[in-house]
């Protein structure tokens, strides 16, 4: 049975996923979730993810949320298919893929989340996006890509010369992030920026990046 997985193209979540699958070259079934309409909270949506959210993966009998769950799950179950995202072969290597992804979600993500939630999410609300919360995050996001900097100054990767989940999940928020008037952030760093040109002319990323519409403005 094909993998079903419900979310929409422009999500970032659902895009982190939809890598993920890409990079794996598998098959799978993408169910559009009506968000405008509130199908996300409906009971038949619920019944698969009680936060309301997506994406939600499906395999088979087996059904699972939160997007960096389901890239661990796919990156583990088929690792003998496409790019080894989690280094199996390797501990040292599969543990620092761990410490890198460990950064992403409690460093990189809180700050560029909110630049990018204020800048593109909010006017799409007929809300005004609050500078204030976006200079902060834009220094706390600085910050972070300075240790990025001296990081990828002696690794091709985050977790060493090899692509990863831990690059990968880096990617939809990323892509946003570029499309905002503070892209300079990343292009201003040498290292970063090479980085950044390189997970993000992988074909996988290309594949989806053409349906992330969001940011266009």
């Amino acid at each position: 049975m094909a993998l079903k997985l419900h979310g929409i193209p422009m999500s970032t979540c659902t895009t982190r996923v939809l890598t993920c699958l890409h990079e794996k070259g598998l098959d799978f079934e993408l169910v559009p979730v009506n968000l405008f309409a509130g199908e996300h909270k409906q009971p038949p949506f619920l019944a698969k993810n009680p936060f309301g959210q997506i994406p939600v993966l499906e395999d088979g009998d087996f059904t699972l949320f939160e997007s960096r769950a389901i890239t661990a799950y796919l990156a583990e179950k088929y690792k003998e298919t496409g790019c080894d995202l989690l280094r199996h072969n390797d501990l040292k290597e599969a543990a620092l893929v761990k410490v890198w992804l460990e950064v992403e979600s409690q460093h990189y993500y809180p700050a560029i989340y909110q630049i990018v939630y204020q800048f593109f999410a909010l006017p799409l609300q007929g809300k005004t996006a609050d500078q204030a919360i976006i200079d902060v995050n834009l220094e706390k996001l600085g910050k972070v890509l300075d240790v990025y900097e001296a990081r990828l100054g002696t690794t091709k990767c985050l977790a060493g010369d090899f692509y990863s989940l831990a690059d990968l999940h880096h990617l939809s928020y990323t892509y946003y992030f570029m499309k905002t008037p503070w892209a300079s952030l990343i292009n201003s760093r040498p290292n970063v920026k090479a980085w950044w040109d390189d997970i993000s002319s992988r074909p996988a990323f290309k594949k989806v990046a053409e349906g992330m519409t969001f940011g266009e403005k």
